[in-house]
């Protein structure tokens, strides 16, 4: 229906310009006869033709040129509004509402006025471009906030060890606090290159055929030190499933899972870790009974730096980013992970991943 109504006034137009095509060429017939009667001259047939084709020519450009600002009187304006929008746009000022130039243009003629598409795309342009702008600011916030908090420690700590006046028991207390915050900046900025690469389109991923079992098996060994000094019970459900993924990328993704069970559940605690396969997927879930994540809070739990309150906060020692590493691997893995959870009875992550690598049948 659109394209017929395109189509349409398309047709309208060409028709409209003939006309008036023909209107000018007959007035130039009718002027250019009365000159040659008062001239008495009769030119051959093709050169009358020629200069009264010439002449009606003319007269239209003329009209046009004469009459075509007053039938569009606001297109020059709004022409001028816009590149003065765009301006600010280049300014990094995003702030722009385009919808006053709309209302200029008939609202019937919005679907097939070029102007009001070239708008409508400038505004989800500036949209955009504001919403990312609104995204690097709270990250550089974010990491500013992260940085500056183990920073400020570490130089009060030092001022207090250069004043000489400690015993050796609080002069070991300050060192370990400083290590512990040196740890912590450490991490932030590993964690940082690691979102940098996975975010950068060099970032790849180079997928080979292994049993996922046995590399979870292998991982919660590796992170037996942590879970026995807590007295946790780990438990394993290890349904033997093979995938197609990168080995290297998907451990960063069951250890963060791993080590943030670990630290949420209570001392004597328990951590209950399966695999098993469903459908063409293969399911990795790992749950804990720590605090548990709040319905409000769990929407927002794979976002950079975000952490829930109460449960999730600086003491603990994270950054907010290894649930945000994890979320972009599975995701470039073409699989997905959630969480399910409430307060006090807490949470299971759930990964699905296909178990062909993507592209593959």
């Amino acid at each position: 229906m659109k394209d017929r109504r395109s189509v349409l006034h398309f047709a309208g137009g060409v028709l409209m310009v003939i006309g008036f095509l023909l209107l000018c060429w007959t007035g130039m017939y009718m002027v250019t006869e009365a000159v040659y009667g008062r001239l008495g001259w009769e030119p051959h047939g093709l050169l009358a033709f020629q200069i009264n084709a010439v002449l009606g020519f003319i007269l239209f450009g003329v009209v046009i040129s004469i009459i075509g600002p007053l039938l569009r009187p606001n297109e020059h304006k709004l022409f001028t509004e816009l590149i003065e929008v765009m301006r600010r746009i280049s300014r990094g000022d995003f702030q722009v509402d385009l919808a006053p130039m709309l209302d200029q243009i008939g609202r019937h003629e919005r679907e097939r006025h070029p102007f009001a598409q070239l708008v409508t795309t400038i505004d989800d342009m500036a949209a955009n471009l504001k919403e990312m702008e609104e995204l690097r600011q709270e990250f550089i916030s974010n990491v500013s906030h992260e940085i500056g908090s183990p920073l400020t420690s570490i130089m009060g700590f030092a001022k207090a060890l250069k004043s000489g006046a400690l015993d050796p028991e609080e002069r070991e207390r300050y060192l370990d606090i400083i290590e512990t915050e040196c740890i912590r900046l450490s991490k932030l900025s590993d964690n940082l290159m690691k979102l940098a690469v996975l975010d950068s389109a060099k970032s790849s991923v180079h997928p080979g055929t292994y049993r996922l079992d046995k590399q979870l098996i292998s991982l919660i060994l590796a992170c037996e030190p942590q879970w026995e000094a807590k007295d946790i019970e780990m438990n394993l459900e290890p349904g033997e499933v093979v995938i197609t993924a990168d080995e290297d990328l998907m451990s960063q993704v069951w250890l963060n899972l791993l080590h943030n069970a670990i630290k949420f559940a209570p001392h004597g605690g328990r951590i209950n870790v399966t695999v098993s396969r469903e459908g063409g997927y293969a399911a990795v879930r790992v749950a804990d009974n720590g605090p548990g994540i709040t319905g409000e809070d769990q929407p927002r739990i794979f976002e950079r730096f975000y952490k829930a309150d109460k449960s999730r906060t600086r003491s603990g020692g994270g950054s907010g980013l290894g649930l945000s590493i994890a979320h972009k691997i599975v995701e470039m893995h073409g699989g997905t992970i959630s969480v399910a959870s409430r307060p006090g009875a807490g949470a299971v992550f759930t990964v699905l991943l296909p178990t062909a690598a993507p592209g593959e049948g």
